[in-house]
């Protein structure tokens, strides 16, 4: 990425204001700040008289663009002109049409040399060594529920034990979270394939490591039994796993008490767990945007870029997913993949959901949500573009499903939605550790078990909502820090997430609310 900033002083203003242009062949540049109409902005290559207002994030034609001539940002084609745009005009949704054309990613053509570091050299966390070999950042007891019924129930008793100040006693445990979804009773069986992808979630977070015991509760009459549910687990052997269905206890009441009986019972056991000298190696990341904005493709997204590229280094792996965000960047993506296979089974994923959303008549393009709008992006392939720099620089190693395990080493993608909390929900289940969240609009989230580090894209929205976010990558725009800088402070600041350092989310009590699996069933 080519970047040049030249900021002028508006004399009627006292302000300086500057225009960020990312790639030589770009035709658009885009404003750190409003510019006001009749501003004459400096880049590089010349003057522009800007002719009308450039919001905060937007796009000005740096030249003359004909009807119909592709508009570029990052050097790629983010759209085209609908009518013929002058230079210095705010360029966005009311004169950029979608347009679909072809884009080519043939497997290993962008192919690049990992220089892995030395293991003597390689960073280590403190973590949690379970009997199995499997790591955790964190040390929780789960409560799951197979249906929608059991999730009062379940949530009661975590509030039960979480209010009652036993877990005082044992500053080793993170606490009791119930995790609850409204799905498992009319939803298809056997063969059905979102019925299959509902119990994959629910086995990814049971044999999460960050979870020391598990309870699993139910009604008792869904189609999602129990039992079938559970058979065939394989978890580690020092977790508890126990069960119950509220109509075999005798209701509600019989039911949290019980529970609330058997995990206070396990308490004592899962407080002795400590934390251990862990490498880097063994760490997955998750990496999230939400609330995306025309910053997210300079600063955040393209840091933890940097800060995936640091922990592949390492020996760790990095996955993201999100493939209605990636939508006319794939080839990006394809181009470093490590096989003719991994390329393949993305591109899949991508017919599959050209099919998927034409079902109910729906386009891809209909992605950019009106905050995503109001933040500067015009059109998927401008959003999908910002996205993929979470990527960073290395090559893709794997593909797999929604909620599949994540067992490559490096760059990792999974097929998922671009909802945030399904799209964490997937990661998490496929095993991720700590997840990173870029954000220009201020999304809130959490993700328990696993600790969500938020990541502002801009200095506005960081100094608005400092206690909800743990890092200002709008330094970069600021002029601050490079885009390597930055990566390294995220890197450095999963590595304490992950030894036990509590995140902003987890301060304010998020994460318990956004289990949300991806629900694919037909509902009978």
């Amino acid at each position: 990425m080519n970047k040049t900033v030249d900021v002028v002083s508006d004399p009627q203003l006292g302000v300086e204001i500057g225009l960020l242009v990312l790639h030589p062949e770009d035709n658009v540049g885009t404003a750190l700040q409003k510019v006001p109409a009749d501003t004459h902005v400096s880049f590089a290559g010349g003057n522009l008289p800007c002719v009308g207002e450039i919001p905060t994030g937007h796009k000005a034609a740096l030249r003359t663009i004909e009807a119909d001539e592709p508009i570029r940002k990052y050097g790629q084609i983010i759209g085209f002109a609908g009518r013929r745009i002058e230079k210095g005009e705010h360029v966005h949704s009311h004169n950029v049409d979608y347009r679909e054309f072809e884009r080519n990613g043939q497997a290993g053509t962008a192919l690049r040399k990992t220089e892995f570091l030395p293991e003597n050299q390689r960073a280590t966390f403190q973590g949690y060594r379970r009997a199995n070999g499997s790591v955790g950042t964190r040390n929780y007891v789960g409560i799951l529920t197979s249906v929608n019924c059991s999730a009062t129930a379940a949530k009661l008793i975590a509030s039960r034990i979480e209010n009652s100040g036993v877990l005082d006693d044992y500053p080793n445990v993170d606490g009791v979270v119930a995790l609850t979804h409204s799905s498992g009773c009319g939803t298809g069986g056997e063969g059905n394939y979102g019925f299959e992808v509902l119990r994959r979630t629910l086995h990814g977070y049971a044999n999460h490591p960050n979870f020391a015991s598990i309870l699993v509760l139910g009604l008792g009459c869904e189609v999602n039994q129990i039992q079938g549910l559970t058979s065939g687990w394989s978890l580690s052997p020092d977790k508890s796993v126990s069960s119950m269905t509220i109509q075999a206890q005798g209701g509600t009441r019989a039911t949290v008490a019980e529970g609330v009986r058997r995990i206070e019972e396990l308490l004592p056991r899962i407080n002795k767990a400590t934390r251990t000298t862990i490498p880097a190696a063994e760490l997955i990341l998750a990496m999230e945007c939400g609330g995306s904005d025309a910053f997210s493709g300079i600063t955040a997204n393209p840091a933890l870029g940097s800060a995936a590229d640091l922990l592949v280094r390492h020996g760790g792996t990095a996955v993201f997913g999100e493939t209605t965000e990636i939508y006319g960047a794939e080839h990006l993506l394809t181009s470093r993949a490590e096989s003719q296979r991994v390329a393949n089974k993305l591109m899949e994923r991508v017919r599959w959901w050209e099919q998927h959303v034409a079902i109910d008549g729906s386009s891809i393009n209909n992605n950019p949500s009106p905050g995503n709008k109001a933040g500067g992006l015009t059109t998927i392939l401008e959003k999908s573009l910002g996205a993929v720099a979470k990527g960073g620089t290395t090559n893709l190693v794997d593909v797999v499903e929604y909620a599949e395990p994540i067992t490559a080493h490096g760059l990792v993608y999974m097929d998922t939605p671009g909802y945030d909390p399904v799209n964490a929900t997937g990661m998490v289940a496929g095993g991720a550790h700590v997840l990173a969240f870029t954000t220009g609009r201020g999304s809130a989230f959490g993700c328990k078990p696993t600790p969500s580090i938020k990541l502002a894209t801009n200095t506005p929205l960081y100094e608005r909502m400092s206690e909800d976010i743990d890092l200002n990558c709008g330094a970069i725009a600021d002029g601050r820090f490079t885009i390597e800088e930055m990566g390294q402070q995220i890197f450095d600041l999963i590595l304490r997430v992950a030894s036990g350092e509590e995140t902003k989310s987890e301060q304010l009590g998020y994460g318990d609310n956004e289990f949300v699996p991806w629900q694919l069933s037909t509902v009978l």
